[in-house]
């Protein structure tokens, strides 16, 4: 073992190179990361391996009453590396990765639905040569399904201690954990089965080799099959793969899907709104008025709290997301998405990135490493970042409850036609690229369909919670860390009441003189917010954005946006929540910005004003991490540049159709 101490992985008390180290090694789809959670639960953290952009979770765990360092390796098919993740795994079993110790034990995850596809990598595992148990995951789902496994046969065949599991259910998790403190304690080296070929002048019988020994084992092994399971299987499969009724039954799903998201989320969302607006009253009530209380009321509540009330629709999301994952279903539609993924010019391989795009770009973009071809792997860079990434959620989420205030089905409505309109982007230009700048054609897409099982919600709840504390995360630095700027720049310099043009001071006497006091304030705090940093920084770049129907406060709030997306919620909520500090009730955020007013006196936030805001959000690239990471991939800036100057022509000539098509129809 290394004895270079990984500094991701510092403990208190107990030196962390001293620890035994036992790796999970899998397929993907056979429950490996389940397991995992079902072992670590909360304790695990994620990180990439130095040095690469491919993930992995580790934890600390107790293992007869001592403690371990357990590793979620990449899910890989073969030990023989053909991808990132293969050759990350390889080269961690082999104690070959730096400041990651070689394990001290494997247990290699089994798909027990699947067995003779999964063995191959258990007889590459076994010629590790490490201390080795094979867990046989997913039993509860091959009881259902009428597959029975003499597990002492598979044992003897195998030559190392097999434990049967069910990660879902936490069947066999206790005996899986004595077995790896009982293999720690012994280190057997495993018994290699006769299942490779020794012959050196022959590249692909040593395939071959393993997967009639895998055929094999499986034979002696399997004892009982229910041909009546797989008929269901395969009958589901003619529907959900059906080049019509699959695309519609996605398209059925995903409406059903963000219906769920609205109607359950709206109660929270008005719980959290209410809150925040209590809070930011009760600060001014408590707080003497002057720069310290708009600080805190404005700048801290408000932009933060603008932000986190969203997070209930964002836990929902991934919540669902991950539900319909673990039940085999995504990958059911990511075939049915392949043949028109084709058709425009994406090659099938793109699917995984354009799926995890949809959580964010970033790794999107990484993970088209798959992509061999280097024409298929650039087309799929340039138009994943169209794709509806979670930073754009709150945006919707905005626009959306202003259009439709207590209308959840609309909301799930205009919400799914945001993503669809993301998706057809993606399609529309890489069929462009594929025309112009990177012909050729893609390749077609190979996947491995999982058994249909009941989703855990238990890893649902893990996957949603992962997500939250990522999200709030990023709202208690980054994003508060723009609220606090936009605050500054809207509350300096500050302008004294006698020295605001005549007629404002005008109208603040005469509303004194009825008695509105509030009224007065609210305007006085308006004119000062007009003469400060942010007001001239927005009316500068306000005739820009004047054809797509922002005013000077949505000007600036786009322009904040560009570190990240999701800054414009806390932007405007900053700016929209000043200047009415007088009021006798403390309004809600939503409210706030409900009631603001635009140039011409009637609503800011007008339907035509909203629907160009949401076209310009779900087309705007508006990240300038994902542009590093473009940089980085591509290897030069060529691509970042084109990427970031097509994206922003495409939003704002978008944008406008919108606004003058919508202000066309309504009459506004």
């Amino acid at each position: 073992m290394s004895t270079k101490p990984d500094p991701a992985l510092t403990l208190p008390v107990v030196d962390q190179a001293a620890l035994p180290c036992v790796a999970l090694l899998g397929n993907p789809n056979a429950g490996k990361t389940s397991l995992f959670n079902r072992l670590t639960g909360l304790r695990a953290h994620t990180a990439n391996f130095p040095g690469t952009t491919v993930e992995h979770r580790r934890a600390r765990i107790e293992l007869g009453g001592a403690p371990a360092t357990l590793i979620d390796l990449p899910g890989v098919y073969s030990l023989e590396p053909s991808s990132p993740d293969e050759a990350v795994a390889v080269a961690v079993l082999r104690g070959e990765e730096a400041r990651v110790p070689r394990p001290d034990a494997l247990v290699v995850v089994v798909d027990s639905t699947n067995l003779e596809r999964n063995l191959p990598l258990v007889s590459q595992a076994l010629e590790l040569g490490l201390p080795t148990i094979v867990a046989l995951n997913l039993t509860d789902l091959a009881d259902r399904l009428g597959v029975r496994i003499d597990l002492r046969k598979l044992s003897q065949e195998l030559g190392c201690t097999l434990v049967a599991v069910s990660a879902r259910t936490g069947s066999g998790i206790p005996e899986l954990q004595s077995a790896i403190t009982a293999l720690l304690a012994e280190r057997p080296v495993p018994v290699s089965a006769p299942h490779s070929c020794a012959c050196t002048t022959c590249g692909g019988c040593g395939y071959t080799a393993r997967f009639h020994w895998a055929e094999g084992v499986t034979r002696a092994s399997v004892v009982e099959t229910s041909p009546r399971a797989a008929a269901m299987t395969d009958a589901l499969d003619t529907l959900f793969t059906h080049p019509v009724i699959g695309l519609g039954a996605f398209a059925l799903v995903m409406t059903g899907f963000f219906v769920l998201v609205f109607w359950v989320a709206q109660f929270p969302m008005a719980w959290m709104d209410a809150a925040f607006a209590w809070a930011g009253g009760w600060t001014q009530q408590v707080m003497p008025p002057g720069v310290m209380q708009s600080f805190v009321a404005d700048g801290v509540i408000g932009g933060v709290g603008g932000m986190l009330i969203f997070l209930p629709q964002i836990c929902l999301l991934f919540f669902a997301l991950a539900l319909l994952e673990d039940s085999g279903y995504l990958s059911r539609a990511s075939l049915v998405m392949d043949k028109l993924m084709r058709r425009v010019g994406l090659p099938g391989k793109a699917f995984v990135p354009m799926l995890s795009a949809h959580a964010c770009a970033i790794p999107a973009i990484m993970a088209s490493r798959v992509i061999e071809d280097r024409r298929d792997r650039l087309v799929t860079i340039m138009v994943l970042p169209l794709l509806t990434c979670s930073a754009r959620v709150p945006v919707y989420a905005l626009m959306v409850g202003l259009l439709f205030p207590g209308s959840p089905l609309t909301q799930a409505a205009v919400f799914a036609g945001c993503y669809a309109l993301g998706a057809a982007a993606a399609f529309g230009m890489a069929w462009v690229f594929r025309k112009t700048i990177l012909k050729g054609q893609p390749r077609p897409l190979v996947i491995e369909l999982p058994n249909y099982r009941r989703p855990s919600l238990r890893d649902a709840l893990l996957v949603t919670m992962d997500r939250a504390w990522a999200f709030i995360r990023n709202a208690g630095t980054t994003i508060l860390l723009i609220c606090l700027v936009m605050w500054a720049l809207a509350t300096f310099p500050r302008t004294p009441e006698s020295e605001l043009p005549s007629e404002v001071q005008a109208q603040v006497a005469q509303l004194r003189q009825q008695g509105d006091d509030p009224a007065a304030q609210a305007l006085i705090g308006q004119a000062q917010l007009e003469r400060s940093f942010a007001g001239a920084i927005g009316r500068f770049v306000q005739p820009v954005f004047d054809p797509l129907g922002f005013d000077w406060r949505m000007s600036i709030g786009v322009v904040s946006s560009f570190a990240a997306r999701e800054a414009i919620v806390s932007s405007l909520s900053v700016l929209y929540g000043m200047g009415d500090d007088g009021a006798d009730d403390q309004p809600s955020l939503l409210a706030k910005m409900r009631a603001a007013r635009g140039p011409g006196g009637g609503p800011a936030f007008n339907v035509p004003t909203c629907l160009s805001l949401l076209v310009f959000y779900v087309l705007a690239m508006q990240c300038l991490p994902t542009q590093a990471v473009t940089w980085r991939e591509t290897g030069t800036w060529t691509w970042p540049a084109l990427q970031l100057a097509y994206m922003s022509v495409l939003a704002y000539v978008a944008a406008w159709g919108t606004h003058a098509a919508a202000s066309a129809l309504l009459g506004a």
